[in-house]
């Protein structure tokens, strides 16, 4: 049973904290599909509200979710994934 600090906690944390959270998770499993997926979530949750149609990124990815990149690519690269 959640209590109101754990709601109020899950209201104040952003979608990208939770599936960084989900992806590290698949990435422990070796999960490389799953991986891929939560990638692209990731990166949508992180631009979704930014610019206009030339909008281009500027901002460097936290160093949570660049650590998780390089795991997605070593991971895939000890699989023999195409394109790592």
């Amino acid at each position: 049973m959640t209590t109101p600090i754990d709601n109020k906690a899950l209201r104040e944390v952003r979608l990208s904290d939770r599936i960084l959270y989900a992806l590290e998770l698949a990435l422990s499993q070796e999960d490389v599909q799953v991986a891929e997926m939560l990638t692209r979530a990731l990166e949508m949750s992180m631009t979704r509200n930014t610019g206009g149609g030339e909008f281009v990124e500027r901002r460097d990815y936290p160093a949570e979710i660049e650590e998780a990149m390089r795991k997605l690519h070593a991971l895939k690269a000890r699989k023999g994934v195409a394109g790592h």
